[in-house]
């Protein structure tokens, strides 16, 4: 009986399926993963959303001794982020005052080395490691959980040390975009069926993946969190930013980057960051977790200043970034033969196979655990270290110091023609020495030194913007002075009120790198072919492209200087100056001057724009001034306007002269399914301007009758579909899921803009007396609507038709160009007779008959900042243009003119094409 007995319960047991182990098991008292979620976060076809998310965090807050919970912030939807700070309970009773060691270690004022090295005795190596940040890279938030978990229940050796030794910063980076991408994913009820490929919107409210392109401008609120908390608060030496994809036939790209090496950063940064790659490789390998590869396996570089873990280069921190496979859709590594050899970049190859969401995840646990042990193992020199970069960046700024550029190496070179060096051979295969003295004449002239500081004196053409300049360098930590009395710098004499930042400072390399140009390689793919493409854009120097006036100061002064302590600061309030009783007239200068118009067109105040210049209590104003008859409505909402910073003038009687009524608009944006990043910027721009608008979906556009619903259509760079090869580079390309794939309040934003349906409505809204507004690649729609659009930079194929030039020819990967403006056209009101404009692969158009050029190319030259390959290609080229369509306007903007929301002093091509276009309806 009782061998029967256990016959058959060794039978039904054989019979139920064994449940299955946990990714993660449980130890100790605190709740696992697996207990926590409906399903364990890292299985297969299962993602916890940022409400699940939140509530185990303050779960394992609640419970462990390991962990505090911080609230950093709002996300641009109203979630709160986080970030979960562990480490050992002794040093968790102690986080203020290592973060103050921190923070004096990092910014070295006022610290000599003695007492940098007591205070690196005593403080903790911090370590920043988020998640989420790209909200479909669903890895690293998943993956979070588990690495959280472990770090507070395991009691080995390694991880006692990094809890004694570290304080870790788990943060998240975009709780909308999770809370999104997860929901989307698991809606469907069979999950064979889930997939977020489709979601129909950007995965952060306005920008989407540029969410990653903002961190020297700071404009998104999530941005502004994180900085604060690297570069105000916290201070880390390490800042690892997780995302994916890896390589194909890989499993994860893991530093070191290819070059460019940006030159203005601490090459200490680079050596250090070479380490800890180093021992996150090392740590793959000898665990045999293959497929990490390294420099050459991805495009990646450390040149450009606006990602997160690149940001960190410009403030002595090493910045870290994985690119990993993996979802929660289990998917095949494919067999790619030649990456089946081991090499330098790639040591442990990886054969095919099939890969699951809990691989990833192992694959970021060791990776985390080998940054948090380097940093365990290295903490007073990753906190000496960061003294010495910053220590070594106020030395330099406070003496005289070159930087040598690609232009420098050239302007040697170039002195060393004809002339032969005294002894020394060329090295294996290495470039011939030349004269010595020449590192002295040319590398070292006096005239091209570092700037010691740079003045920015009060009286600026846009001072509302000047001071958004300054916000974004206090909000990446950046100090700044304000003059309390007169002084004079560099033979000039400045007023009380200017602001000076100096390069005596700890950041000096996030502050070169935001006033001077970045002069890029000439990075070919070899001798004599085409541009190497870089990872990002090439050329962005922010003083440049908000149009500020600065001076740069060589020479050592002193004055009467208070610190800027606030993290951001405020305009001068705007004043009500004169005391005539006609009216009022503002400037067209400032852009928020269009804030003050859109409100009092709400109101239902008249407002004219002043055709020609004129002169109001002893002031001239330039063509473009706003005129605003006085009545009480306008008195109210002109006072109330003050905080914007833009002054008002009464005077006596109404200027003479001709006016442009203005007239509320009805904006339509343009998007698509899924979200396009530009027309994202572009509805943050045009919701911090105040101008009303709607978003508008191809169905709408073909359904006609657009006149009736909108003055102004806005077509953002990459809204409108571009033939491959084409004259128009760039676009966004996105396969649209099948109306019945998707919830039906989402059908009617499917569709593309089309040259059989789309086109001919959009024709006929601007013959009806509509503007159409064209930005970038969409510039594709302006020469489809006009003949007078033509694009410059092309060349004809075989069939006739046309491409863009081959890069060898013309190449400009995202840099900044100086154009000519025509302020006296409407189009370009407010704007000074020469701009800086954002370039990135755009086209430019051949002047024609019915063409009115606004901004032009006017130089063989035109590159300020970045790389250009045939630049002398845009001299006597039409950038911006008006062309009339019937009784409406066709405004074409080759440049991105609302660049990821930097370039301010482009941002009036905009705003007054909204404007204009319906105040000139029927005037030719």
């Amino acid at each position: 009986m009782k061998l029967g007995l256990f016959c058959g319960a060794a039978a039904l047991a054989l019979a139920i399926p064994a449940l299955a182990e946990p990714i993660t098991p449980k130890v100790g008292a605190l709740p696992s993963p697996a207990e926590a979620f409906p399903t364990e976060p890292g299985s297969d076809y299962y993602l916890a959303n940022y409400d699940a998310y939140e509530k185990y965090l303050k779960t394992l807050a609640a419970q462990s001794d390991r962990m505090k919970l911080v609230d950093i912030g709002k996300s641009a939807e109203g979630r709160t982020m986080w970030v979960a700070i562990v480490s050992s309970p002794a040093n968790l009773a102690k986080l203020d005052r290592y973060r103050e060691v921190a923070r004096r270690l990092a910014k070295a004022e006022g610290v000599n080395e003695t007492e940098a090295k007591a205070l690196a005795a005593e403080g903790r190596a911090i370590v920043w490691i988020d998640a989420g940040l790209h909200a479909t890279e669903t890895v690293t938030t998943q993956s979070q959980i588990h690495v959280l978990y472990r770090m507070l229940t395991a009691q080995d050796a390694e991880t006692k040390r990094i809890l004694d030794e570290t304080i870790v910063l788990f943060g998240h980076d975009n709780p909308d975009g999770l809370q999104l991408v997860a929901d989307w994913y698991m809606r469907n009820p069979n999950p064979k069926d889930r997939e977020f490929r489709t979601i129909p919107r950007l995965y952060q409210k306005y920008v989407g993946h540029d969410n990653n392109r903002d961190s020297f401008m700071s404009q998104m609120p999530e941005t502004t969190a994180i900085n604060r908390v690297l570069f105000r608060e916290w201070f880390p030496q390490i800042i690892f930013n997780q995302h994916q994809t890896g390589p194909a036939g890989m499993v994860v790209f893991v530093p070191p980057f290819r070059d460019p090496f940006n030159y203005n950063y601490s090459p200490i940064v680079m050596t250090q960051l070479q380490e800890v790659g180093a021992a996150m490789h090392s740590r793959l390998v000898s665990e045999q977790k293959g497929g990490s590869g390294m420099r050459s396996a991805a495009p990646y570089s450390t040149w450009h200043n606006g990602m997160v873990r690149s940001v960190a280069y410009f403030h002595n921190s090493i910045g870290l970034l994985t690119e990993i496979i993996g979802g929660p859709t289990p998917e095949k590594i494919p067999l790619i033969p030649e990456l089946q050899l081991a090499r330098n970049d790639e040591p442990l190859p990886i054969g095919p196979r099939e890969w699951h969401l809990k691989d990833s995840l192992e694959y970021q646990n060791s990776l985390n655990r080998a940054v948090l042990d380097y940093a365990a193992r290295n903490r007073e020199r990753l906190l000496m270290n960061i003294w010495r970069m910053g220590d070594q960046s106020i030395a330099r700024g406070k003496r005289d110091s070159w930087t040598i550029t690609p232009k420098s190496v050239d302007a040697v070179k170039e002195a060393a023609k004809g002339k032969v060096a005294e002894g020394g051979e060329t090295y294996f295969r290495g470039p011939p020495p030349v004269e010595t003295g020449l590192y002295k004449t040319v590398l070292q002239d006096p005239a091209k030194r570092d700037p010691r500081a740079y003045v920015l004196p009060p009286t600026q053409r846009d001072t509302p913007t000047t001071v958004a300049f300054l916000n974004a360098l206090l909000k990446t930590g950046v100090d700044i002075e304000q003059a309390t009395t007169a002084f004079t710098a560099g033979g000039k004499r400045y007023p009380a009120g200017s602001y000076v930042v100096k390069t005596a400072q700890a950041y000096r390399p996030h502050v070169v790198d935001m006033f001077e140009p970045q002069d890029h390689p000439h990075d070919l793919e070899y001798p004599g072919g085409p541009p190497k493409a870089p990872y990002d854009i090439t050329g962005y120097t922010l003083a440049y492209q908000m149009g500020v006036q600065f001076d740069r100061v060589l020479d050592g002064f002193d004055g009467s200087f208070t610190r800027v302590t606030a993290e951001q600061i405020a305009p001068p309030p705007g004043r009500v100056l004169g005391s005539g009783t006609a009216g009022y007239i503002v400037g067209h200068e400032t852009n928020n001057s269009f804030i003050l118009t859109n409100r009092l067109l709400k109101a239902g105040v008249p407002v004219s724009w002043l055709d020609s210049a004129t002169k109001a209590g002893g002031v001239s104003f330039a063509p473009g001034a706003l005129w605003i008859p006085a009545t009480p409505a306008a008195t109210q909402i002109i006072q109330a306007a003050a905080p914007l910073g833009v002054d008002a003038y009464r005077v006596p009687k109404a200027p003479s002269g001709a006016r442009t009524a203005l007239k509320p608009v009805r904006v339509g944006l343009v998007d698509r399914y899924g979200g396009v990043m530009p027309a994202g910027w572009t509805r943050w721009l045009l919701e911090q301007y105040e101008f009303p608008f709607e978003v508008v979906y191809p169905q709408t556009l073909d359904a006609g009758d657009l006149k009736s619903k909108f003055d102004v259509l806005v077509f953002a760079d990459g809204t409108v579909p571009v033939e491959r090869g084409g004259a128009y580079p760039g676009g966004y390309r996105f396969t649209m899921p099948k109306p019945s794939e998707i919830p039906a309040e989402y059908r009617g934003w499917l569709g593309e803009v089309s040259k059989d349906k789309s086109v001919p409505a959009i024709d006929a809204f601007a013959r009806a007396g509509g503007t159409v507004i064209t930005v970038g690649s969409a510039n594709a729609l302006a020469s489809m609507l006009s003949p007078a659009i033509q694009p410059a930079l092309v060349t004809k194929k075989a069939d006739g038709t046309l491409a863009a030039l081959d890069h060898k020819e013309f190449y400009i990967p995202g840099s900044v160009l100086r154009a000519s403006v025509d302020p006296t056209k409407p189009l370009a009101y407010g704007m000074a007779p020469e701009v800086d404009l954002f370039f990135d692969e755009s086209q430019s158009f051949t002047p024609a008959a019915g063409l009115t050029p606004i901004v032009t190319y006017n130089s063989a030259t035109p590159l300020r900042s970045g790389w250009a390959v045939g630049q002398e290609k845009l001299k006597g080229t039409v950038a911006v243009a008006q062309t009339d369509l019937g009784s409406g306007k066709l405004f074409a903007m080759g440049p991105e003119v609302t660049q990821r929301a930097q370039p301010y002093a482009s941002f009036k091509l905009l705003f007054n094409g909204i404007l204009y276009g319906p105040a000139s309806t029927g005037v030719k």
